[in-house]
């Protein structure tokens, strides 16, 4: 029985290989013992070493940087962007990232919903089965004119040509999956027309367009999706296994009693929810830059006869548009997005199932609230000035209650039938207060560097000898 390479084989195995490593580590200082308590000489005395305060600041940004850049996967940009414009909004992605890592989450989550939602439909609709019956057309036809003289090398052309038809229907599958729906929720299918790029195919664009004959099915499979991905189950695996590694030096540190900084509690807050933003993405291709070309065949009509792609929130006011983000996530009703030559961040266009909507809400309140818990585990640590450690505890609570209070607030209005001024000038002011308590938060994190409890020097010393950043 042949095994079959997967990327969860591949994260068993770094995760295996990871507690091989602290296996070894943690029997190292035992073997030395020489008295009848060795094995609980570990636990009770272990052996620490030191660390410098460029070792905490490097393995905390590294880590930070995974979570704020490695674990995006953006979506395709337009053909006609160009490169400085597509950095800038991978910049206003990252510095959003920092802000409302929630966000971004939350986010992931959504897409994982509208994959599942976009694989069911295709495979209802029956994708798999009109691709096969196209390459059936093309690929095993018998000569229509055969002589008598021509019929053993005809025949012998034919079943080679059976053959390899079959033998590459083994190799590559052509049905759809989750592979398939993040790609084409990410910008990747777009529509040419006289050989200009027209317009980014929703799913069911595709479908529709295909049944009524101006495309052709797109002939990609999912081994060529993954070639155009920058990323791989190797080296998304590093980035878990670096995070991991954040995450399992903290937890010694808390048991052996040992100070830990402000810039480590925060940092651990964006580890945990880097795990779930990495899971929920883990099919969708990284920094794709190109989309796969559909080419329009259709003689007797053009795109708009057949699909309508009207950028409808232009009519909404200035102040919803700055709230675009946050409305597109929860599924707000009666906002379409224009998806002209390029899907947008945080694309809204996929309706989800109310059961869906209900777990992705509730998620999205869950997320912020672990990642503002986590902030409050600082609440007892040693702080430079005793306004500082207010501030901290300040701005804890805000971003941790904060969503929750928007949602009550949300409740109260539709309840009471408050106008949508009202409804807007409240919503902004929970906008400014959560984005000044994360900037506080942030920027104590790195001041109260500049005065540090003695503990904080010390370090398990295994630790030290599992490979990191």
């Amino acid at each position: 029985m042949r095994l079959r390479y997967t990327p969860k084989m591949s994260c068993a195995v770094l995760f295996y290989v990871f507690l091989c490593l602290v296996g070894v580590v943690h029997a190292a200082p035992i073997t030395d013992t020489t008295n009848s308590i060795a094995s609980d000489s570990f636990l009770k005395a272990p052996s620490f070493t030191t660390r410098t305060m460029w070792t905490i600041i490097s393995s905390s940004v590294f880590t930070l940087f995974a979570c704020i850049y490695s674990a995006i996967h953006p979506n395709i940009p337009s053909p006609e962007d160009r490169p400085l414009r597509v950095l800038l909004r991978l910049l206003g992605t990252m510095i959003m990232a920092l802000i409302a890592p929630e966000l971004i989450v939350t986010w992931a989550m959504r897409q994982w919903f509208s994959a599942r939602r976009v694989t069911r439909q295709f495979k209802k609709s029956g994708y798999t089965n009109i691709r096969l019956e196209s390459e059936e057309k093309e690929s095993v036809e018998a000569p229509e004119q055969l002589f008598l003289w021509h019929l053993p090398g005809a025949l012998a052309r034919w079943v080679k040509r059976s053959v390899e038809a079959y033998f590459s229907k083994q190799s590559e599958d052509y049905t759809w999956t989750q592979t398939h729906s993040f790609f084409v929720l990410m910008g990747g299918f777009m529509l040419y027309v006289d050989g200009k790029p027209c317009l980014t195919l929703r799913p069911d664009y595709i479908l529709k367009l295909i049944h009524e004959g101006c495309i052709d099915v797109p002939t990609l499979t999912k081994n060529q999706i993954q070639d155009k991905s920058k990323g791989n189950a190797i080296s998304k695996g590093l980035v878990v296994f670096q995070v991991a590694w954040f995450v399992m030096q903290l937890i010694t540190r808390a048991i052996y009693h040992l100070e830990t900084t402000q810039l480590e509690v925060g940092t651990l807050a964006f580890a945990v929810l880097n795990f779930l933003t990495y899971a929920v993405w883990w099919d969708k291709p990284l920094n794709v830059q190109c989309p796969h070309p559909v080419y329009w065949k259709s003689t007797e009509s053009r795109p708009e006869d057949h699909i309508d792609d009207r950028d409808e929130f232009t009519r909404l006011r200035i102040l919803r548009r700055v709230f675009r983000p946050v409305v597109e996530l929860i599924g707000w009703a009666e906002i379409p997005t224009s998806r002209k030559l390029r899907v947008p961040t945080f694309d809204g266009s996929i309706e989800l199932e109310d059961a869906d909507n209900m777990v992705l809400r509730l998620a999205g309140l869950l997320i912020a609230t672990i990642f503002g818990g986590i902030h409050c585990m600082a609440w007892f640590f040693a702080f430079p000035a005793c306004q500082e450690q207010a501030l901290w505890r300040m701005s804890a609570i805000a971003i941790t209650c904060t969503p929750w209070l928007s949602i009550l607030t949300v409740l109260l209005f539709n309840v009471l039938d408050a106008r949508d001024a009202c409804f807007d000038a409240v919503y902004a002011l929970f906008v400014m207060l959560y984005i000044t308590a994360r900037a506080v938060l942030l920027v104590l994190m790195f001041t109260t560097l500049r005065d540090l409890p003695p503990d904080v020097y010390k370090a398990v010393s295994w630790t030290s000898l599992v490979p990191h950043l």
